[in-house]
């Protein structure tokens, strides 16, 4: 086997399995999960519809750049969505079953192990960035996210000889776990980094529709390009997903664009690796793309959610406020992430997702040693509005008894 295997670290929800090994929750209370950043809302009916509609496609072998109509309705979203003056549909956009996929995917394509092979990424993060950059034969490199830096990864606090050894920087815009939001200067400042010492940018912006000030939407890197007047997009990608926008994670669809020089090899591997996405599922990606008022309406969802649970949470957790995504992250009182965990569930049949998990403690700097996500909890506005607040009432109630 690949010895890369054994350099992977236990996912967050196997070591949250571990944790809750042997507690037993009231049985009176039913459960509640905020664990896993899966949506609970009605999945986007008009999707639904071709894909049942075009179910005979599935006789038929998908190409792995997709239909020019899937292509198509990608750019046009993404065009209107960013205000970008062109996004060439043939040659900047590149249909993927998923972002999880594709993340994982571009760093196996993309990382050259034959020199310095660092791959710079959040923290906390996705763990997909790490296994990714490890089983490419690359060295992560942390960029803490933390109350001081308004929980974005601090580029400016990073030496220029690492800068010399970085291939790829992940960015995660809206933040999974924190909510935070890249502003555009930050984006065009890491461009700029980017040209001088020439690295990759790969833009995790699956979130980027879940925004809750309706008139304020999350810029994108691309967009940042192009208010640069970089309509080629050189160095840098972005990754987004119906998982979210649309609550179709269960579809694996989604996309990359940007660079036409990196989307080419990264086509070419994919032919390879055999990942193309099925006919149906394109029609149903078509149908999802080209309308807004179900995302709409999914905001929505989420907005009353958030308001709900930190009004409830307010007075007993500090947390940052919240801009975007389905995210919460609450600091706990005491500090004690894994202990809070484990006796939540022991006493309010609540599971939340320690922040440790989510995160590694520097290996250097004025920081080493720390874990950015110890003393905090990730939780997820996943679950139906009743639910989501009988879960904040009872942290709520939790946290009172133990004052």
């Amino acid at each position: 086997m690949n010895p890369d295997l054994d350099a992977l670290k236990p996912y967050p929800f196997e070591r949250l399995a571990a944790l809750r090994a042997g507690v037993t929750p009231p049985a009176e209370l039913a459960p509640i999960t905020l664990t896993i950043g899966e949506p609970q809302h009605a999945p986007y009916a008009g999707a639904l519809e071709a894909l049942q509609a075009s179910q005979a496609d599935f006789a038929r072998y998908p190409a792995t750049a997709g239909s020019a109509e899937l292509r198509q309705a990608i750019a046009d979203w993404a065009r209107h969505r960013f205000g970008l003056d062109g996004l060439d549909p043939d040659t900047q956009v590149l249909p993927v079953n998923g972002t999880r996929e594709a993340l994982f995917a571009f760093v196996q394509a993309a990382l050259d192990r034959t020199r310095p092979a660092k791959v710079a990424m959040p923290n906390p993060f996705y763990q997909i960035y790490e296994g990714a950059t490890l089983l490419a034969g690359g060295e992560p490199y942390y960029l803490d996210c933390n109350a001081e830096s308004g929980f974005r990864p601090d580029i400016e606090a990073v030496p220029a000889d690492v800068w010399r050894q970085v291939q790829i920087v992940f960015l995660c815009s809206p933040g999974n776990p924190t909510g935070a939001v890249t502003p555009l200067a930050e984006f065009q400042r890491l461009i700029e980094l980017a040209d001088e010492h020439d690295f990759i940018i790969a833009s995790d912006e699956c979130y980027s529709e879940l925004y809750l000030d309706e008139t304020s939407p999350p810029p994108g890197l691309l967009e940042a390009c192009a208010a640069l007047g970089r309509h080629d997009y050189r160095r840098c990608l972005v990754f987004h997903s119906l998982s979210k926008r649309s609550n179709l994670p269960g579809l694996r669809s989604g996309f990359v664009a940007g660079d036409a020089g990196l989307i080419a090899p990264f086509r070419r591997y994919r032919t390879y690796h055999g990942c193309a996405m099925a006919l149906p599922v394109q029609h149903a990606s078509i149908a999802a793309w080209r309308d807004e008022s179900h995302v709409r309406a999914n905001r929505d969802a989420y907005r009353e959610k958030f308001d709900a649970v930190t009004r409830i949470l307010a007075p007993v957790m500090a947390f940052p406020t919240p801009e975007a995504s389905f995210y919460l992250w609450p600091a706990v009182p005491g500090g004690d992430d894994e202990g809070f965990t484990r006796e939540l569930l022991r006493h309010a049949n609540v599971s939340v997702l320690p922040g440790s998990y989510m995160g590694r403690p520097a290996p250097d700097g004025r920081n080493a040693g720390i874990n950015p996500g110890s003393g905090r909890l990730r939780l997820a506005l996943v679950a139906e509005p009743q639910a989501t607040a009988e879960a904040a009432r009872r942290i709520r109630d939790f946290i009172e008894r133990r004052l």
